[in-house]
């Protein structure tokens, strides 16, 4: 797994590790998934006549989007059990909101249309650790009452009416706003100085100019904890390499020389017999 570093030879730095976009890419798809299937238990695919679209005749099958829709719950799930444990165990923190980040957002925003400079930022934009906090607690509420909406069709459960009927209306609002969330994640992107960031959802890599100018807090912190790091080209000679070679030369060509003179061995004198 890669750290982040600074790569001047190819002038990036490495922003994602491999885990972190799997972990991206497993929940994004997972949630879109549930989307679909979620709103596929409403009779509103036929009406909106999505079952005429070639291949999505199925999308009027009420039980095979409820089959659908929990296999992707249990992905989703557990791809956000995982991402907690192991962020926590690895003691990051940079998408935690911080104090300040409502006022810093909003002039980042204001920067946009030429009011004022844009705070200079840390590895992660104040409005990203707040739509983080966002969709994470939407996500958490979604698996708390999803949860509960599988729970009371087990026979030997009951559940009083009153949790039922607040438990689906909770998650239905949820919905609602993991798409808004979702929905505004993707405009945020569309946004000319947010291109950057695109780059690294697939490769884990962002330009280093870009991390100059707008990173500026991130970019001093790696250059403090992990200075820039430059690719060796197959042409280039290892140093350790060439003192090996020459200290394995002058052992070949200098023979063994005895360190006292009373090893050197001395012809034995022949004996009369």
């Amino acid at each position: 797994m890669m750290e982040e570093q600074i790569m001047t030879e190819k002038n990036v730095v490495v922003r994602h590790s491999a885990i972190e976009i799997a972990e991206h890419w497993i929940i994004a798809l997972s949630g879109l998934v549930l989307l679909f299937t979620g709103f596929g238990e409403f009779p509103m695919y036929k009406r909106y006549m999505v079952t005429q679209i070639p291949g999505l005749g199925w999308t009027g099958d009420f039980w095979i989007h409820l089959k659908i829709h929990y296999l992707a719950a249990i992905v989703f799930t557990g791809a956000v059990v995982f991402h907690i444990i192991h962020h926590s165990i690895l003691g990051h923190r940079g998408l935690m909101p911080r104090k300040g980040d409502g006022t810093a957002s909003l002039k980042t925003i204001l920067s946009f249309i030429g009011i004022g400079e844009e705070p200079k930022a840390d590895k992660y934009l104040p409005e990203q650790r707040l739509a983080y906090a966002f969709i994470g607690i939407v996500s958490l509420i979604l698996i708390i009452t999803g949860l509960l909406k599988v729970i009371k069709n087990i026979p030997i459960v009951y559940l009083p009416p009153s949790i039922i009927s607040w438990s689906t209306l909770i998650h239905t609002f949820a919905t609602f706003l993991f798409l808004f969330g979702f929905l505004s994640h993707i405009a945020a992107l569309l946004l000319k100085v947010n291109w950057p960031l695109v780059k690294p959802i697939f490769t884990g890599m962002v330009d280093l100019d870009y991390v100059r100018r707008r990173h500026t807090i991130w970019y001093e912190e790696l250059l403090k904890a992990h200075p820039p790091v430059e690719d060796k080209t197959e042409d280039q000679t290892p140093v350790e390499t060439v003192t090996e070679a020459a200290s394995s030369s002058e052992t070949e060509i200098l023979p063994e020389i005895p360190s006292r003179p009373e090893e050197v061995e001395t012809p034995s004198e022949p004996t009369d017999k």
